[in-house]
């Protein structure tokens, strides 16, 4: 995996690396793939191998636990999650296997590797957008120079574990219904009253969006005069990923500032929530 290979899509551009803060889970055994179609947002009951899929295994409430790619390697499937989530998200799974004869357990003999162009053996494409290139499994490669998420932060796409997290967002509140993240024709799975609650009834309020801002400070708020309209989540290079209210960000009349610094937000291409930015956040 050379580091000289460069994407560019529109103004977005990086090299392949390993991303060190993901990790994975192996499972391998019969029924993996309908127990995890139970599971996670995403469609995965026939997950073609040589494929990936983005989604979320759910808490009851319907908030993110946690944030989840699943490749399907023919002999095994693996889990690409959060580094510091995989000991708690071993031990969900292990908890709803009850007797299930299939294998789970932490691999660490690969790596998560991106790419902007298409990798030999475990990759596919990103299942989220195309602009953002291909996702692999790799016992090698070169270590992460930021201009990955430098590149997701400039396309909207929420990062696991600094803008996601664990417990705080709902599915819709990181753009999941937009990124291919969540099923609304499968049956039921952890959490799925409250998503399609939420889908039926247009309640998302809050939306994660990227953002401008010199010199952002991740949990900072971001205030339109005296009204809070949002906080800045991750941030590199004067780009940022914010969560935002849209019904206020809309009526805004002043200027967004966070720490004292002007506010720019951004509509990704394929954001299709109807909702328009006043000219005091353009």
């Amino acid at each position: 995996m050379g580091v000289s290979l460069v994407a560019r899509f529109m103004d977005i551009s990086f090299t392949p690396q390993v991303l060190a803060g993901r990790a994975l889970i192996r499972m391998g055994g019969e029924g993996v793939l309908p127990f995890l179609q139970n599971l996670i947002t995403a469609e995965l009951g026939d997950l073609p191998q040589g494929h990936w899929a983005y989604g979320a295994l759910l808490s009851p409430q319907g908030k993110i636990q946690h944030e989840v790619f699943a490749f399907n390697g023919g002999e095994y499937v693996y889990l690409d999650c959060v580094r510091s989530q995989r000991e708690s998200l071993l031990k969900k799974l292990m908890l709803y296997r009850l007797r299930a004869k299939f294998e789970i357990e932490g691999e660490d003999g690969l790596s998560v590797v991106v790419s902007p162009n298409p990798m030999a053996g475990l990759s596919g494409p990103d299942p989220r957008l195309a602009e953002i290139g291909h996702r692999g499994l790799s016992p090698q490669g070169t270590t992460g120079d930021g201009s990955y998420d430098l590149a997701r932060l400039r396309l909207g796409l929420p990062d696991g574990e600094t803008d996601i997290g664990e417990n705080r967002h709902f599915p819709h509140e990181a753009n999941f219904d937009l990124l291919h993240g969540v099923s609304f024709t499968k049956g039921c799975y952890v959490g799925q009253e409250v998503v399609s609650r939420m889908q039926h009834r247009g309640t998302a309020r809050s939306r994660m969006l990227p953002v401008r801002c010199e010199g952002a400070t991740p949990g900072a708020a971001i205030h339109a005069g005296a009204t809070p309209i949002g906080i800045i989540l991750s941030a590199r290079d004067g780009h940022a990923m914010a969560l935002l209210r849209l019904d206020r960000l809309q009526d805004a009349t002043e200027p967004l500032l966070s720490a004292g610094v002007r506010v720019i937000v951004q509509k990704p291409s394929w954001m299709t929530v109807d909702f328009d930015i006043p000219g005091v956040a353009a």
